[in-house]
């Protein structure tokens, strides 16, 4: 795909942004090499400094966008102090890119249940075996964990650690942007006051 091949009425005529992203995703889906659902996570912490990370996408619809992680790694610390984060995805392939940000929520204990089990046994190992953010000795002390958790749950199913489980970012604010030559890129944003209120559209200069 050229940069040209995208015109204004391919997505800036958009009436509502989730619709939007589907599409785009599923493009990333057959175009990218690697996780097309990979994208940057930023969070702030206490003193309000940045943090930013690449993390999976895990599902989205009009609730927002969900991944999962270790509640006392450094992002779920900051995402459970502050209930604010941002994301970042971009598509090389594609020459395409949105960004979105807002409020934070937990997801429920049945959807967090429903994706832990959903891993491979080895990832369920690692939630319990991976001090995730906090220092680590060697790595040696890490195979230790794995191979004891591994011991523990040589049987059976996997339970999910209490505190492993996914957030949901509901934009107030999603912005999609397009390659375009001579650096004129398509940008469209839609925001909204609150996460349960109707998307303003606005085309941005480049």
């Amino acid at each position: 795909m050229t940069s040209n091949e995208l015109t204004s009425s391919d997505f800036t005529d958009a009436s509502e942004p989730f619709s939007l992203f589907g599409t785009w995703l599923k493009d990333a889906e057959e175009s990218e090499v690697n996780d097309p659902n990979a994208v940057a996570l930023a969070t702030v912490d206490p003193d309000g400094m940045p943090n930013v990370r690449m993390v999976l996408l895990k599902g989205f619809d009009e609730r927002g966008f969900a991944f999962y992680t270790n509640f006392e790694s450094r992002k779920g610390r900051e995402i459970l102090a502050t209930r604010k984060a941002a994301m970042c995805f971009h598509w090389k392939s594609l020459r395409r890119q949105v960004r979105l940000r807002g409020p934070v929520e937990t997801v429920s204990e049945e959807e967090a249940d429903e994706y832990f089990r959903s891993r491979p046994r080895g990832s369920r190992i690692g939630a319990w075996a991976s001090k995730q953010s906090r220092p680590l000795e060697g790595r040696l002390a890490l195979e230790k964990a794995v191979a004891e958790f591994t011991a523990r749950y040589a049987i059976g199913e996997i339970p999910r650690p209490e505190y492993w489980s996914g957030f949901r970012i509901r934009p107030t604010s999603i912005e999609f942007w397009h390659d375009r030559p001579f650096r004129l890129h398509d940008r469209i944003e839609f925001s909204r006051p609150a996460p349960e209120g109707g998307w303003v559209k606005v085309r941005m200069y480049p």
